[in-house]
């Protein structure tokens, strides 16, 4: 046997490092190396960040919710108060005009006695307009007070009076509840001047 030529040989030692090549894989770019366990001070630093997070989290949320609570309260409380004045209106409205008939009533009085079938309604109507919170008031003898009577007339002086009094009612005032549906119609005296 001959001995190989030098171009052979680099031939053959050239395959030979090809076959190993293709024994040994390459490593491929997708694989990822392991990373290298983290200290247990990192780990600690990890949770707190988190926690605070959280916390944050937690108390925005709870905030949220107290200004939603107190913004359903507040309507809550409008939504009372509308439905109230709404009521106050109506029944306003419903008893204002029955205020003359009342009038008539008082005036039929101070000419005698009633029928005793007038005087049964009469009493019946009085009853329920007080019990829907209609009110009468005015008495001869008041302190004049402009926010609730409606002074016709002055009708001279008084010695016996200290302040400007009402010495005659000509009609009644009502009212509902603080409200006045009719301011009384009086006839006022004054202090006597020294």
């Amino acid at each position: 046997m001959t001995e190989p030529s030098q171009d052979e040989q680099v031939r053959s030692s050239d395959q030979a490092a090809t076959a190993e090549e293709q024994e040994t894989p390459a490593p491929q770019p997708d694989e990822q190396l392991t990373p290298a366990e983290e200290s247990p001070a990192e780990e600690e630093q990890e949770i707190e960040d988190e926690l605070t997070v959280a916390q944050r989290a937690v108390g925005e949320l709870t905030g949220d919710l107290q200004r939603l609570q107190a913004e359903f309260v507040n309507y809550k409380r409008r939504v009372e108060r509308d439905r109230e004045l709404i009521r106050e209106n109506a029944t306003y409205a419903a008893l204002a005009p029955i205020v003359e008939v009342l009038d008539t009533i008082d005036r039929a009085r101070e000419h005698g006695d009633l029928d005793p079938g007038f005087q049964a309604v009469a009493d019946q109507l009085e009853r329920t307009v007080e019990r829907l919170g209609l009110s009468k008031f005015g008495a001869p003898g008041d302190a004049f007070d402009p926010t609730i009577h409606e002074a016709l007339s002055h009708v001279g002086e008084d010695p016996e009076v200290e302040v400007t009094t009402c010495k005659v009612i000509a009609k009644a005032g009502y009212r509902i509840g603080d409200r006045v549906v009719r301011a009384a119609q009086v006839l006022v005296v004054d202090p006597a001047t020294s």
